[in-house]
């Protein structure tokens, strides 16, 4: 029967297991009463070199639901800055390193689980994942994936028969395994644990092994001191990208801990997320964060700190002084990608900085002022755009945005006028390339806080997975591609 199963014969690598259980203890997986597949991810299976053809649900729910003829399965240890309090409590609580294998780029990759039962870490909680937290995040991560964010992907999601109370769900709940397909399961906090232990040895260990598996550039430098700042470089930078990916999309992590920051640069583990509806940089989506640390706007800064976090334990093996300048150069990083994602979605592809820069923040400051949606506003300029704009600015947004919002008139004017000159510093033919990339690069559907709860009704009431079927094919292709 295992020999059978093409996800159990992939060739799984001890990577991360060979460095040894400093790192890491062997659990078991929970048992559990019902094994239903509710979501496969045919994409990730081909990025296995595996036919989805050749893969059947009954493989998922061996592997990924009841785990058999597999293991070791591995809770990592770690720590983590948690809403700016440091907490030595942690670690996977409820879920697991099941295994790592490489796709068909060469990288190596991770199978992770949320839901999979209690660990030494489960500080008291029963390791179980609710089906409505499986279900965000499968579509947070590929909605995200879809709009061009480096993210996790959700591989599978097994629903597992067991009734669970929550103090933020209707309970009791319905229970789900979820497996996740990632970069790695190595973060920040991982590296904080061992500062807090006093263990540079164990530090320079595991960084070396990061290097080896996710920065292989750095082996260029013969001298361990270079390598580390070149690891430290390319994290600052990777960090600034994606917080750029998010800001861009109008997306809302909610709780960026250290713990929650990955050592590859990737975006993971979708809780209370949320895509803002309207542009607010004071727009929090964790219920629980009172003070709105983790804000929508607060985003970029917050990287900048949890990278500024992961210098302590680093200090144990490099000096400060060789951290310092990658995390000075992460604020105009930040604001190089974030400007370049936001003149995408304006429709170009390149401008001059001093037509670039005035453009992106007016855009900002007319999406402040009116009552427009972020995602609409992107949207209808991608179905109102039309080539005469370039000769004629008073076409540009003619009725739509001052009938909605008198208001808008004084700041519109300003901006019409600015993408005007935007749109005539490019050739006439070049307007098709507009048209176009405002096509691929703003969404028609967005993943709004509404949409769930409108797919979540039907599955609790009727058993009725249609509706998640539907939405979830519309945000895998959010520019209307099939």
């Amino acid at each position: 029967m295992t020999a059978a199963n093409p996800l159990l014969a992939l060739d799984y690598l001890p990577g991360l297991e060979s460095l040894g259980d400093d790192y890491y203890d062997i659990v078991a997986a929970a048992e559990f009463p019902q094994h239903i597949l509710r979501f496969r991810n045919d994409d990730v299976v081909r990025r296995l070199g595996l036919d989805p053809a050749t893969v059947s649900d009954d493989n998922f729910v061996e592997a990924f639901g009841k785990f058999q003829g597999r293991e070791p399965f591995l809770a990592l240890r770690y720590h983590g800055y948690q809403f700016g309090e440091y907490n030595p409590h942690l670690g996977d609580g409820r879920g697991f390193l099941y295994g790592q294998v490489r796709g068909t780029d060469g990288t190596l990759y991770d199978f992770g689980t949320k839901g999979s039962g209690t660990t030494p870490y489960s500080r008291g909680g029963d390791g179980m994942l609710t089906l409505k937290g499986g279900i965000r995040e499968v579509l947070a991560s590929e909605a995200l994936h879809a709009l061009g964010v480096t993210t996790s992907r959700a591989f599978s999601l097994v629903e597992t028969g067991q009734a669970l109370w929550r103090g933020d769900e209707p309970s009791p709940t319905r229970s789900a395994v979820l497996v996740r397909f990632s970069q790695s399961h190595i973060r920040f906090g991982t590296f904080e644990r061992l500062e807090y232990l006093n263990r540079p040895d164990l530090i320079a260990k595991l960084l070396e092994h990061v290097i080896d598996v996710y920065y292989p550039e750095a082996r260029l430098f013969t001298d361990a001191q270079e390598r580390y700042r070149h690891f430290y470089g390319e994290l600052c930078d990777r960090v600034a990208r994606l917080a750029a990916q998010w800001m861009s999309v109008g997306f809302c992590h909610a709780v960026l801990n250290t713990d929650n920051m990955s050592i590859t640069g990737e975006s993971f583990d979708y809780g209370p997320f949320a895509f803002i509806d309207s542009y607010d940089p004071h727009f929090t989506a964790a219920y629980f964060d009172y003070a709105g640390r983790y804000s929508y706007g607060n985003q970029p800064i917050i990287c900048q700190m949890n990278l500024k976090a992961l210098q302590k334990p680093l200090k144990l093996i490099m000096p400060e002084a060789d951290l310092e300048p990658a995390l000075k150069l992460f604020k105009d990083r930040y604001a190089a990608y974030y400007q370049q994602r936001m003149l995408q979605k304006l429709g170009f592809a390149s401008l001059a900085n001093d037509l670039a820069t005035p453009l992106v923040s007016q855009t900002i400051e007319l999406l402040t002022a009116v009552e427009v949606g972020y995602h609409d506003f992107f949207l209808g300029l991608t179905q109102q755009f039309s080539p005469d704009w370039r000769d004629d600015a008073s076409q540009i947004f003619s009725t739509t945005l001052q009938a909605s919002d008198p208001a808008a008139a004084t700041p519109l004017a300003t901006w019409r006028q600015t993408y005007h000159r935007c749109l005539q510093s490019l050739e006439a033919g070049q307007m098709a390339g507009v048209a176009s990339l405002l096509k691929g690069t703003n969404p028609q559907t967005v993943l709004l806080r509404p949409q769930i709860e409108a797919i979540w009704e039907p599955i609790t009431t009727d058993d009725n997975w249609q509706p998640f079927d539907n939405l979830l094919h519309k945000i895998q292709h959010p520019f209307g591609q099939e």
